[in-house]
């Protein structure tokens, strides 16, 4: 059976009439018996009392009519879910970010809201190096790194330009300046990121290069923390800009640029080249890219 004959099934039980179904269905009487017909064949059982004018059921039409409701809401449902969706309604983007460039999000994720209330956003963290291949398994729709892939089958868009700065507490003696030499981060107690990263390393080579030491004193599992424990005087540590952008603007740290320490790296958005996103994954990638031009 199909959902055409279950239609016409349900049409005649509530007009009570063969005639009143071909009107509201646009069809002629002799369809709409034929469909009935092909449904009773179908199932082996008469569906109406051919001997009654009002298009009485027989128990076996009470019991299929029942399903065929149900079928038929089932499709209304289905084909609002995918109008409202379509209409950004209703869906979910999924994005997977890593603990730093989680932050590009955060204004993005602002501006979606507003536009499309009622869509779902779900972040979940990412290793750096495996975004890529969460997006080519479907696992995430869009992607955030901070190095151009070299997978053919992920897309990539260029959004942003990040650095790395040295963060101080407002009442640290370099809290005036705007930037510093290695030369005088010799005598610094450093908080520092305890993942490896291509940030890391090229820190380490560069104060090696410039035969200057680096006193790692405390090392911790997330860039929050370090911030708080700068925050206290402490320490200084080195962050990526994006990651202490709030906190620079609010006063409550100071960022710094080390003048022999120009570590500038690209952020992109990534997604599968070859694959249908879903409308909110479009309607973000759209609003990141207006964004960027601002």
């Amino acid at each position: 059976m199909d959902i055409n004959q279950l239609e016409v099934l349900v049409t005649v039980a509530r007009e009570k009439s063969f005639s009143r179904a071909a009107e509201v269905l646009g069809r002629t009487q002799p369809a709409v018996s034929q469909a009935i017909r092909r449904l009773e064949t179908e199932i082996g059982e008469k569906l109406f009392d051919r001997s009654s004018k009002d298009g009485t059921l027989t128990y076996a039409g009470e019991l299929l009519l029942e399903y065929a409701r149900q079928m038929l809401n089932l499709r209304y449902s289905a084909q609002t879910a995918i109008k409202e969706m379509r209409n950004l309604h209703n869906g979910k983007v999924t994005i997977s970010a890593n603990e730093h460039t989680v932050f590009y999000l955060l204004p993005v994720i602002q501006e979606f809201r507003k536009r499309h209330p009622l869509i779902k956003i779900e972040v979940q963290r990412g290793v750096a190096s495996r975004i890529p291949k969460e997006i080519t398994a479907r696992e995430a729709e869009i992607g955030v790194i901070s190095f151009r892939p070299t997978d053919e089958s992920v897309k990539s868009v260029s959004v942003l330009s990040d650095e790395l700065i040295l963060i101080v507490s407002p009442q640290h003696p370099f809290s005036s300046k705007t930037k510093v030499s290695i030369k005088d981060l010799r005598d610094e107690t450093f908080i520092a990121h305890n993942a490896l990263s291509p940030y890391r390393k090229k820190v380490i080579e560069t104060f090696e290069k410039h035969k200057t030491p680096l006193n790692i004193a405390v090392e911790l599992p997330s860039l929050e923390a370090i911030k708080r424990l700068v925050e206290t005087g402490i320490g200084v540590a080195l962050v990526p800009k994006l990651t202490a952008k709030a906190e620079i603007a609010s006063g409550q740290l100071v960022g710094l640029s080390v003048i022999e320490m120009k570590l500038e790296r690209k952020l992109h958005l990534i997604y599968r080249r070859n694959s249908v996103l879903s409308h909110a994954a479009e309607a973000f990638l759209k609003i990141a890219k207006e964004m960027d031009k601002q």
